[in-house]
């Protein structure tokens, strides 16, 4: 109660500010967009641009007449819509669901990466008329904390949120880091959020399995940031790895480097230790788990025909840039299936199977498309070892629970193969 009250008082100041400041178009300060030609989208017109301080324009696509009255915003998190990864496939998700379905859609990139500028950002969206908020990325659950309750009448769907997100938000110091020792409804107003994470873990076996039935025997990790969903996504590459080695029987053969970035991009330092492990210990590929990280990997990779495994879509068409055939296969999160799922069922009037629900997503069928988690078919370089057959014969297993992958982030997993954790980078 005490919560929904600080929260109606402040919804009534900050009505008063943006009345007094706001622009009322969805084109305010502090939100960004292109113009057609900068994106890459022939044909269309250039978007409004509204001249505020610090501020870029957002890039809005019109409702057809015909369409909803849905009203859609997209923030970015710490990246921006051109990252080939969690922000670019969302945004261009939403946006192609706006345009089939006659919804308008303008995103937002927040001015600095914080989470007041996401707040503000999220008080942006709302003033040029948003009701439906998206918003990728774990950083958004102080977003989910402090706004929700402030715009009761917005449907805020966030992608790889989870409780333990919300908690750390929503307890602030003490938190102990144990979502279950609390109720995480305490937090934030449920009837207009809907929050959603992804079984990395999944994805990162198949991409590790994957590796090793290909004929990979050293092979990489580099995480971004330590936090929880770069873990699973590395724990289940490992365990993937494990699997795949005994499987062939050359455990002693197979061994992994792990190590995480301490950021989501690359730099010099990370590129020189990657210089190391493909130059110097000779490792043959490693899975760039992170946002704009992976450019480190390349840099490396490139210099001594190494490879590289993308992460969260399929990364090919960047990675492979830098040089062809350079990508093995990305471990993917179905970020196109949640956003055109959620959108589709928010139009169709059923968001009362939505709010208040923080799923983990995974596998939902035996056909490997149709599921949250996993490997492009297109791009992956299938071989003798690993054919298209096999990817799907182990999807398969997995659905059926004959494969089981740990999702348990408290230790590295035990394994019959050789794992060194070099700990963080920076």
């Amino acid at each position: 109660m005490k919560r929904r009250i600080i929260a109606l008082t402040l919804a009534a100041v900050m009505a008063f500010s943006l009345a007094a400041c706001g622009s009322g178009n969805g084109n305010d300060a502090g939100s960004t967009g292109e113009s057609a030609s900068e994106t890459g989208d022939e044909g269309e017109s250039a978007p409004e641009e509204t001249a505020d301080e610090g501020g870029e324009t957002a890039e809005a696509t019109e409702a057809d007449a015909s369409g909803t009255d849905m009203n859609i915003a997209m923030i970015t998190d710490s990246g921006d819509i051109t990252d080939q990864s969690f922000n670019q496939t969302t945004y261009e998700s939403c946006k192609a669901w706006a345009e089939q379905n006659g919804a308008q859609f303008t995103y937002y990139k927040p001015d600095s990466d914080s989470d007041e500028a996401r707040n503000a950002s999220v008080d942006q969206a709302v003033a040029g008329g948003a009701n439906v908020i998206v918003m990728p990325g774990y950083m958004f659950a102080a977003a989910i904390v402090s706004q929700s309750d402030l715009y009761p009448d917005v449907k805020f769907v966030a992608l790889d949120v989870g409780a333990g997100d919300i908690c750390e938000k929503g307890v602030g110091e003490g938190y102990d880091y144990n979502p279950a020792n609390y109720d995480v409804t305490e937090y934030y107003n449920t009837d207009n959020v809907y929050c959603c994470t992804y079984q990395e873990e999944i994805s990162g076996y198949m991409a590790g399995y994957a590796a090793v039935k290909l004929g990979y025997k050293h092979l990489g990790f580099l995480g971004g940031m330590s936090v929880p969903a770069v873990t699973r996504f590395g724990y289940g590459y490992v365990q993937g790895i494990d699997a795949a080695a005994k499987e062939l029987g050359i455990e002693g053969e197979v061994e992994v480097e792990y190590v995480c970035g301490g950021q989501f991009y690359g730099d010099a330092d990370i590129t020189a230790a990657m210089d190391t492990w493909y130059g110097t210990k000779g490792v043959e590929v490693v899975f760039a788990c992170g946002g704009g990280i992976f450019t480190s990997a390349v840099e490396a990779a490139v210099k001594v025909d190494g490879k590289v495994i993308g992460v969260d879509s399929d990364q090919a068409p960047i990675i492979d840039q830098s040089g062809e055939g350079l990508t093995v296969t990305s471990a993917m999160k179905g970020l196109a299936a949640t956003v055109n799922t959620v959108l589709t069922d928010i139009k169709d009037g059923k968001w009362g199977e939505y709010a208040g629900k923080i799923d983990n997503l995974g596998m939902v069928s035996e056909n490997p498309e149709e599921n949250f988690v996993q490997l492009p078919i297109g791009s992956t370089q299938w071989g003798d070892g690993f054919t298209e057959d096999d990817y799907r014969a182990l999807v398969t297993s997995l659905y059926n629970g004959e494969v089981k992958v740990s999702n348990d982030i408290t230790a590295m997993p035990s394994t019959a193969v050789k794992v060194t954790d070099y700990g963080s980078v920076k």
